[in-house]
């Protein structure tokens, strides 16, 4: 029974996996406290990017219309 017991306490097969669960654990922790404290810049600089891009597209499609009285120089009279 004893010797059982030691060779259940002697290894460490499992401790490696447990190990890199850890890291990766930590990593994740680190990871959602970065993006919770840049949360709000990141929200300002997002809403920044779309509305400009509103406003180019919106612009772009204003630009694009064309007025049916103009008249085109290069065709030739009959």
């Amino acid at each position: 029974m004893f010797r059982t017991l030691k060779q259940f306490f002697s290894d460490e097969s499992g401790a490696t996996a447990i190990e890199y669960g850890l890291i990766a654990a930590l990593v994740s922790v680190a990871a959602i406290g970065a993006l919770t404290a840049m949360g709000g810049s990141l929200e300002t600089m997002f809403t920044s990017v779309s509305t400009t891009l509103e406003e180019a597209t919106t612009t772009a499609s204003t630009d694009t219309t064309t007025d049916d009285t103009t008249t085109d120089d290069t065709t030739t009279p009959e």
